[in-house]
């Protein structure tokens, strides 16, 4: 059963990015903007989705595969998603 639900964290970056989508569907539509305003705000939502990504698998990490470990060193966790957010 899926926790995620229940995060309203997560809830919030779905309903930014849906919006951030919104904005783009109207400027796609809006003959004033420009290709570089467009692709801006494709790179924003871009960006959006990359950090709900890495906030999915960081709690994916916490809660499924790291729950039960023993003496966790969150310094450890911090630089693997360090790392995962350079190369995801």
């Amino acid at each position: 059963m899926s926790h995620l639900h229940q995060d309203q964290k997560i809830l919030n970056r779905v309903k930014r990015l849906k919006g951030q989508l919104a904005s783009i569907e109207k400027s796609l539509e809006t003959k004033e903007n420009s290709c570089i305003e467009i692709l801006q705000q494709v790179a924003a939502a871009k960006g959006a989705i990359n950090g709900l990504m890495n906030e999915l698998i960081e709690q994916h990490l916490r809660h499924h595969v790291l729950n039960d470990v023993p003496n966790l060193n969150e310094t450890e966790i911090a630089e693997f998603m360090k790392l995962l957010k350079r190369y995801a």
